[in-house]
């Protein structure tokens, strides 16, 4: 709004995302009431998870029905905020129907392909990074072990951000499949013999046991549970409804060779889950996500004053700069060859093997 206001541009707000687009939800963007909107968490333009290409048959018919609304709105162009189910839309928008569309990217999993990071990323991270330093302090009195779901659907950059950061025991992740008996319980038991009482478990919601291990190991679901879970609008598994940290309670608390191994150490056994949720996105934002969201505003604001549209703006090391939408929106993912993937594999292995 700063740039626009400075280029005299009138701003308009739409409301619940693309929801709002199909039915005219609109309110007028005042510069004089939003000239500090940045040092506050959420939208004022709420949100919704409304598909418009939901079951239709022709996705180019469809967007070009959608971007026929430019005029019934009275809008010459439109920066979409979000992250691949809403920038998809405008690209398929842009693709099909030459829609004067820019996206900015705003994902709290930042998974957006064409970005190093997403604004409130690192927000959100400092969040979950500051619930599991705090539950440190529970776990320690109590001897406890604590399984904290962390939000990550597909891929696993909120939680192993937050894991290594406040010093996570396990760290449980989308892209790596999991064997509970090497990657829980075995870590566990090495733990408790080498003197540690307690111990934190970090887990995407979306992380996911091996098919071999779901076989195996597990006896509270099956292969079925996960698939019967339900799907959103844009047919993605509704992976909280599964509950991974409680599902790995349940798994722990039937293991008597687990309990055993505790007690044989002097240990209590007593394990607990806490699902952060939407915690996670609560408070103000830091301010690198200050900055990077202004940054990215002033960058989407010139490529419509250029009307260069169908790109995508993006951080890249420490530059803002662009990708074609196409491109962007792609999902990522955290690699193999990450180095993230490395400290974390460290930070298990060389804990319990160092009192030995």
């Amino acid at each position: 709004m700063l740039k626009a206001f400075d280029a005299g541009v009138e701003c308009v707000g739409i409301l619940k995302g693309w929801k709002g687009f199909l039915e005219n939800l609109t309110i007028p963007l005042n510069i004089a009431e939003h000239d500090d909107l940045h040092t506050i968490g959420g939208t004022i333009l709420y949100t919704s998870r409304t598909n418009p290409f939901k079951g239709v048959e022709s996705k180019e018919e469809k967007a070009k029905e959608i971007a026929a609304k430019f005029d019934e709105l009275g809008i010459d162009a439109l920066i979409c905020i979000g992250g691949d189910d809403t920038l998809g839309v405008a690209d398929l928008m842009y693709k099909h129907a030459n829609a004067k569309v820019v996206g900015c990217p705003k994902t709290i999993d930042n998974d957006l392909a064409g970005t190093h990071y997403t604004f409130g990323f690192w927000s959100a991270v400092q969040l979950a990074s500051d619930a599991m330093d705090n539950l440190t302090t529970t776990a320690r009195s109590h001897q406890r072990v604590f399984i904290v779901e962390v939000m990550g659907r597909d891929a696993g950059f909120l939680t192993i951000y937050s894991g290594i950061s406040s010093g996570a025991d396990i760290i449980l992740i989308p892209e790596t499949p999991f064997s509970l008996e090497r990657d829980v319980i075995e870590v566990l038991k090495k733990r408790v013999k080498a003197g540690y009482k307690y111990h934190i478990i970090a887990c995407s919601e979306g992380a996911y046991p091996d098919k071999d291990s779901l076989k195996r190991d597990f006896k509270t679901i099956t292969q079925e549970t996960i698939d019967k879970l339900p799907k959103d609008t844009f047919g993605n598994p509704v992976l909280p409804a599964l509950n991974m940290s409680q599902v790995l309670v349940d798994e722990l608390n039937l293991r008597d060779d687990l309990k055993e191994e505790f007690q044989e150490n002097g240990v209590d056994f007593e394990i607990r889950s806490v699902v952060l949720g939407h915690t996670m996105r609560a408070g103000h934002p830091i301010s690198f996500d200050r900055i990077l969201g202004l940054r990215f505003g002033l960058a989407a604001m010139k490529l419509v004053l250029k009307e260069d549209f169908g790109k995508m703006v993006s951080l890249q090391g420490n530059q803002i700069t662009t990708f074609p939408l196409d491109e962007g929106v792609k999902k990522k993912y955290l690699t193999p060859d990450n180095d993230k993937m490395e400290l974390r594999d460290l930070l298990v292995k060389i804990r319990y093997l160092s009192k030995q």
